[in-house]
């Protein structure tokens, strides 16, 4: 399994009980800069991908609800879209905003829009344009981040209606998750390239599943990044981090969709950025899910 999105976690509590805030001193963040190094390093599949159906969808505006240290952000804004980027994580921001002030004297980037905002109370935390976005992104694994500490898939439940709330009619929402059916089922992540990023660093990676009443409650991630001139960094040879995702299988998630958006959407499901067919003989790494708003 690939660190494609280790350091956007949100800042939601969704450390393991009894870990410390691995992000409180922003060292995640640091690491995730170097893992990224150049925004250009993004895999070119990933980004004409995602370039292509925004264009193909007549897309101008777009909120990415997961922006992180901004790496997607930046990379749409390049591409002449209109931003607003929001994280729950000031210490992720912060990155963002810097690239931002870098590159103000360009009017794309001078435009951008950057807040912190927190999926659960996302209506609250931004303006939305008009009937909303033309489209709305959450990519990198980042929804599995939220946990559900009451068992029932509430604030799950929440944050995705949230989220839709924020799509115009006839507009589109992109997120995407692991494969998590295929790790509950083997324990191991399916073997295949990192569609979203190129990285130079070794990682090496456990991964655990926590089950409470027979459910797959938690899945576990144990990451030791071995950093290349970490001192140069100001970072440790070494870096480990621990971090916790809810598993979410992939027909729950159609369901959980289909409810944030009351059944009004046209559902189309990606398996590693190709039509995924049922059953097919390569397992795909992620799946990512295309909800276009119908009126």
């Amino acid at each position: 399994m690939s660190v494609d999105s280790v350091f956007r976690t949100r800042s939601l509590g969704v450390a393991a009980e009894g870990l410390p805030d691995q992000y409180a001193d922003g060292k995640a963040a640091k690491v995730w800069e170097l893992y990224i190094g150049d925004t250009q390093s993004r895999t070119q599949e990933y980004k004409s991908w995602v370039v292509s159906l925004l264009r193909e969808q007549g897309v101008r505006r777009v909120l990415d609800v997961a922006c992180g240290t901004g790496v997607d952000s930046i990379m749409l804004v390049e591409e002449g879209f209109n931003m607003m980027s929001v994280d729950a994580s000031d210490k992720m921001l912060k990155y963002a905003l810097k690239s931002r002030w870098e590159r103000r004297k360009e009017p794309a980037f001078d435009q951008w829009v950057i807040e912190e905002a927190n999926w659960l109370t996302l209506p609250e935390d931004i303006q939305k344009p008009g009937d909303g976005f033309d489209a709305v992104i959450c990519l990198g694994n980042s929804f599995a981040h939220l946990p559900d500490f009451k068992g029932d898939q509430s604030d799950q439940k929440l944050a995705l209606q949230n989220i839709a709330s924020m799509v115009r009619p006839g507009g589109i929402l992109i997120i995407d998750h692991r494969n998590y059916d295929y790790i509950l089922e083997t324990g191991r992540a399916p073997q295949g390239k990192n569609i979203y990023y190129k990285s130079d660093l070794t990682q090496d990676i456990s991964t655990s599943v926590l089950w409470v009443n027979s459910k797959p409650h938690m899945i576990t991630l144990d990451y030791t990044i071995h950093v290349p001139q970490a001192a140069l960094q100001n970072l440790p040879e070494v870096s480990k981090f621990r971090l916790s995702y809810y598993p979410h299988r992939l027909e729950s998630f159609k369901g959980l969709l289909n409810e944030a958006f009351n059944g009004k959407m046209e559902h189309n499901v990606f398996g590693d950025f190709k039509t995924y067919i049922p059953g097919q003989s390569q397992p795909p790494c992620y799946f990512i899910h295309v909800c276009k708003k119908t009126a």
